[in-house]
């Protein structure tokens, strides 16, 4: 059953941060212009890869050998979409897939030769980003933001962990959320 509920007095937004000055939106802010810096220097290196194939090619880099399925659940895509994603990886001769030596439902990532000048460029990329990203400064703050940063995912790891094993899996549908919530 429904409940109304009338708000009798407007919420008080002098209190309320600026948009462009709280937590979500400059997180957010930053990595939309991270992400918009990658892609123009990529593209003004003539380097045939997207962001998100970058992303793969550093991760493969990393861990050479790692498994398809790992590496769509690190970038919290679909398999088929990091599928489509290798095939023109494979195509630009950066990521071959192999079987698995001992489960042949599984197949694994391994750089190319080609990969290893490619990796070079994008990592060269992403420091002159970051510099550009860090100008001004000093190098305390630099490391104190970054292991905020770090402390703050990892919070938001464990909150994430602890509710999906407290919900069994399974996500609130709309339907559950608006019953909890006005019901």
């Amino acid at each position: 059953m429904l409940r109304n509920h009338v708000i009798t007095e407007p919420a008080e937004t002098a209190t309320l941060p600026a948009a462009d000055r709280s937590f979500g939106f400059l997180v957010h802010d930053v990595s939309r212009l991270v992400k918009r810096r990658f892609e123009r220097a990529v593209r003004h290196t003539g380097l045939p890869i997207t962001r998100r194939q970058a992303a793969v090619l550093l991760y493969v880099a990393r861990k050479e050998g790692v498994s398809q399925a790992e590496v769509a659940n690190w970038l919290d895509i679909e398999p088929i979409a990091l599928v489509r994603m290798l095939d023109k990886l494979y195509e630009e001769r950066l990521v071959e897939r192999r079987a698995h030596p001992t489960d042949r439902r599984v197949r694994t990532l391994w750089l190319m030769p080609a990969a290893r000048p490619v990796v070079e460029r994008i990592l060269e990329i992403n420091l002159s980003i970051r510099e550009e990203a860090f100008a001004g400064l000093p190098a305390g703050a630099r490391e104190a933001l970054i292991a905020a940063l770090a402390s703050v995912k990892d919070n938001l790891l464990l909150q994430e962990e602890a509710s999906s094993e407290r919900s069994g899996g399974a996500e609130l549908t709309a339907a559950a959320f608006v019953d909890r919530v006005v019901g």
